[in-house]
């Protein structure tokens, strides 16, 4: 179990490089702005449990900010990684799934557990996302899925041998 768990971790930090390149290549072929939807979350979650997200009171509106969009980062990190680590858990259990699903199925769950926080929190509407705004989102999840799949199952495999 362990070794499942350490092989959907590593697999998960392969994805999600895999995700943020495929980010950081459309934001610069396109010249989009980033999203600043994750500095959002943290600031309305911190706000409702009460947390500082400044190490004072008078913390400058720039510290906050950049905090802010820190722990948003830290937080896609957290998911990339917790998703691997489920996989990894699950795939036993599911040897009959091929690859290329299994890939779709954690590609979508990765974007789910990203998207529906933000949605749940009025932070981000799906109904004004465009076909861009989907695409924007879908393709790189389903290059997280695959990518770490593909990474498990490589892992996972030479460590048999």
């Amino acid at each position: 179990m362990w070794r499942n768990t350490l092989a959907g971790a590593i697999s998960g930090i392969v994805g999600t490089f895999a995700l943020d390149f495929t980010t950081y290549a459309d934001m610069a072929i396109r010249g989009r702005s980033s999203s600043n939807a994750p500095s959002q979350l943290v600031k309305i979650v911190s706000e409702k449990a009460g947390l500082p997200t400044s190490s004072s009171a008078n913390g400058h509106k720039q510290e906050i900010q950049n905090r802010e969009n820190g722990v948003g980062s830290l937080l896609g990190y957290v998911n990339g990684i917790g998703m691997g680590m489920l996989y990894g858990l699950l795939r036993s259990q599911t040897e009959s799934v091929s690859t290329p699903l299994a890939g779709i199925v954690v590609g979508l769950a990765a974007m789910a557990a990203s998207d529906v926080p933000l949605i749940s929190l009025g932070i981000s509407n799906p109904k004004t996302w465009g076909l861009s705004g989907w695409l924007s989102d879908l393709i790189p999840h389903l290059i997280y899925g695959f990518v770490t799949v593909s990474a498990y199952e490589t892992l996972f495999n030479n460590q048999d041998k």
